[in-house]
């Protein structure tokens, strides 16, 4: 009798960790056969708008959709992410590392106690882990602190270094010339990499040239030279502001995705890592 009650009880956790959310004490097991894959070669940025109310459920499932290899996120609070890159697993079967680039710690923007106030700037979430983190911040930041983010890790199955960046905002020029600069200094060291972020300039914008003269967009219609219409915008209010520069890579494919969950488009990147683009 102790053994058929046993095997009852057995029986009712195991019908109601699978029905009920997955946290139970069958979670690691559910998580483990729901495990998604990450396109391998695909690399996405977006600005996820911060303070704003949308929900990191949502945010999740917009992600999933695409499923990159690497994502980074601009105006990103830590506690954001955390919940972000949670639903990603529990809810998509996707697993990403995480490294956090924050500038700043912001209580009106990420909420917290005003005397331990949310974490704010960028994060990286990849597939592959992550090594020989830098995180810096810019000399200047303008109206508001900002920096970059930078890791080694493992893209279209080979070694990259890969920078997020957000920089100063719109109506400072002379600030973000001199971020790029700092960011070009640091770009130049690489054969192979990319820049991603939310760079708050349009393509033609003179302070973006040390960037053009290192690396090529991921969109090869959009130059340097470029006029409005002539990149893809990335913006609620119709201007290319998100950029995935490639040193050294070429693109296969890219995709602008207007999403309700951000004023910001998010921009993604198909990559053949086996040959190279002259940057010009």
């Amino acid at each position: 009798m102790r053994l058929l009650v046993g095997v009852l009880v057995l029986a009712c956790l195991v019908l109601l960790g699978r029905s009920g959310p997955v946290d139970g004490p069958f979670a690691n097991s559910l998580r483990s056969e729901a495990t998604a894959d990450a396109v391998p070669n695909r690399v996405m940025t977006w600005n996820i708008c911060n303070p704003c109310d949308e929900s990191s459920v949502d945010r999740a499932a917009e992600i999933a959709r695409y499923a990159p290899q690497v994502i980074g996120m601009q105006e990103a609070c830590v506690r954001d992410v955390e919940r972000t890159r949670d639903y990603l697993e529990s809810r998509h079967g996707l697993v990403y590392h995480v490294e956090y680039g924050s500038v700043l710690r912001n209580w009106g923007r990420c909420g917290g106690l005003p005397w331990s106030p949310g974490a704010f700037g960028q994060a990286i979430l990849s597939a592959a882990p992550m090594t020989d983190v830098v995180r810096e911040e810019y000399p200047d930041g303008g109206s508001e602190d900002r920096g970059y983010l930078a890791v080694t890790t493992t893209v279209g199955g080979q070694s990259v270094r890969l920078f997020n960046t957000h920089l100063a905002q719109r109506r400072q020029e002379a600030v973000r010339a001199g971020q790029t600069r700092v960011l070009a200094a640091q770009l130049a060291r690489y054969d192979h990499a990319i820049v991603i972020g939310d760079l708050n300039a349009v393509s033609n914008a003179p302070e973006l040239a040390p960037l053009w003269k290192l690396a090529t967009d991921v969109d090869p219609g959009c130059l340097p030279s470029s006029y409005s219409g002539e990149c893809e915008v990335t913006t609620d209010w119709q201007s290319k502001f998100d950029y995935i520069f490639l040193r050294g890579i070429s693109p296969l494919d890219h995709r602008v995705h207007p999403t309700q969950y951000s004023d910001h488009h998010m921009l993604y990147g198909d990559l053949d890592l086996s040959k190279g683009r002259k940057s010009g």
